[in-house]
């Protein structure tokens, strides 16, 4: 169980907050043993029932951050005046867009990309 909720945190599918969550369920689920394939199916059919899904689209991902952009000048200014946690303002906004759906971690990349 452990090890396919890890597996699909490192392959970017689901978040941490998401990741305890499958776990919980798990955890609360039957205790049968199930092999290790059956454990990524059993996690995979949680992530998918739960829509616990990370964002991994570039394109769908690029169009909610030039979206959150295009509202929050203010942000903007601030992150190009030195001010680095305009940068994690600028993330939050994303992540409520995206219900809590888009990779950080890319989010983080894209948004550099666009404002440096």
């Amino acid at each position: 169980g452990l090890a396919a909720v890890v597996t699909r945190i490192i392959q970017g599918h689901i978040s941490h907050s998401a990741a305890k969550t499958v776990f919980d369920l798990l955890w609360n689920a039957s205790g049968d043993a199930i092999s290790n394939e059956g454990q990524l199916s059993v996690v995979d059919e949680i992530i998918k029932n739960k829509g616990l899904m990370q964002m991994n689209d570039a394109g769908e991902l690029e169009k909610i951050v030039d979206e959150v952009l295009s509202i929050s000048s203010k942000n903007i200014e601030e992150f190009k005046a030195g001010n680095t946690k305009a940068l994690n303002s600028l993330v939050g906004l994303i992540m409520k867009a995206s219900k809590g759906k888009a990779n950080p971690g890319q989010v983080n990349e894209l948004l550099k990309k666009k404002l440096t």
